[in-house]
């Protein structure tokens, strides 16, 4: 296990920088550039640049150089912790990133916790009694899951809460807290705050996990290892938690490695309407503005998760399922 590690942790050298390279010539793809934007915008407001300003400004933001010095310059910088200067904001990548970062983060590992403790009891128990009242109300409510948009009723959700309560449940803070100092009292609100998103963002992920876990069980209840349990006088929990749930875990765990980035980036529109201070409005503004150090900091960074979160992936599933260990004897 310990050289399975090791030679998939060797592995993410290369891919890492295959990925740093793609995700930095995918934001030069664009025609222009941030500074092409930025004078247009100027122009429009009445304000006319002179060649030695825009040139001041090249030099000023590195676009002077071949795309491969920039990149070659950005990926220097980043190594050491500098992911460069926003070109929009005036302020370093790593303090607009890691401000929304660490709550994207939070959000996102409730979210998946949230999906998981729904959908692993509920997927077992409409596969244990299938085709009962609870069983179809459990597939619709699956359905309807699915079909709903997480923008859709986060929006249905706040008018409902306006119309009926008179209040909003957007953003994660109250108004008194947004600007504060940490503190326990910041936190608690926080806390109070963090159940919408959540089960809004879930809502649709638990659904879809629902019918992955009793798809699996149904599978598994009807294989030969499990009539045989039986048949020895095995009792049916046992005959059921000890070995079919374990194996149908396996898809649970096997999406760990795109489920955190696939927070991040696909609840970029219900984080714009909730007012979200996370990082997916702020990653979508530096894509729409070209901001190409921080755009890029950000791909590298929902890259990395997805590599480590394929990392440990690989890692669970050869711990909960022996039939795909790769350590060699």
């Amino acid at each position: 296990m310990l050289q399975y590690i090791l030679r998939r942790v060797m592995y993410l050298i290369p891919t890492l920088i295959a990925i740093s390279i793609v995700s930095f010539v995918i934001i030069q793809l664009p025609p222009g550039d941030y500074l092409t934007t930025h004078i247009a915008s100027l122009a429009q407001s009445g304000m006319q640049l002179q060649q030695h300003e825009i040139d001041m400004l090249k030099r000023e933001y590195g676009l002077d150089q071949p795309m491969h010095m920039q990149y070659l310059r950005w990926l220097w910088k980043a190594l050491h912790g500098n992911f460069g200067l926003s070109l929009e904001y005036r302020l370093p990548v790593s303090d607009l990133i890691w401000e929304r970062l660490w709550l994207t983060v939070i959000l996102s590992l409730t979210t998946i916790l949230f999906n998981w403790a729904l959908a692993i009891p509920i997927g077992i128990y409409s596969a244990t009694h299938q085709y009962t009242p609870l069983d179809y109300l459990f597939t619709f409510v699956g359905f309807v899951g699915l079909g709903t948009p997480n923008f859709l009723l986060a929006l249905i959700l706040m008018w409902i809460a306006y119309s009926s309560f008179g209040f909003s449940v957007g953003g994660l803070f109250s108004p008194s807290f947004e600007e504060a100092p940490w503190s326990l009292a910041k936190v608690v609100d926080l806390i109070k705050h963090l159940w919408i998103p959540i089960f809004i963002l879930g809502l649709s992920g638990t659904a879809g996990l629902i019918r992955t876990m009793r798809a699996q069980m149904l599978d598994e209840l009807r294989k030969p290892y499990v009539v045989t349990a039986r048949a020895k006088g095995l009792t049916e929990s046992k005959a059921i938690w000890k070995y079919p749930v374990r194996v149908a875990l396996n898809p649970f765990v096997s999406t760990v490695g795109w489920a955190l980035p696939q927070l991040v980036s696909g609840s970029t529109i219900v984080s714009v309407v909730l007012s979200l201070p996370t990082a997916g409005p702020l990653l979508l503004r530096a894509l729409q503005n070209q901001d190409m150090y921080l755009a890029g900091s950000f791909l590298m960074l929902l890259s990395i998760l997805t590599v480590i979160g394929t990392l440990i992936s690989d890692v669970l599933l050869a711990v909960l399922d022996p039939r795909i260990r790769f350590e060699r004897k």
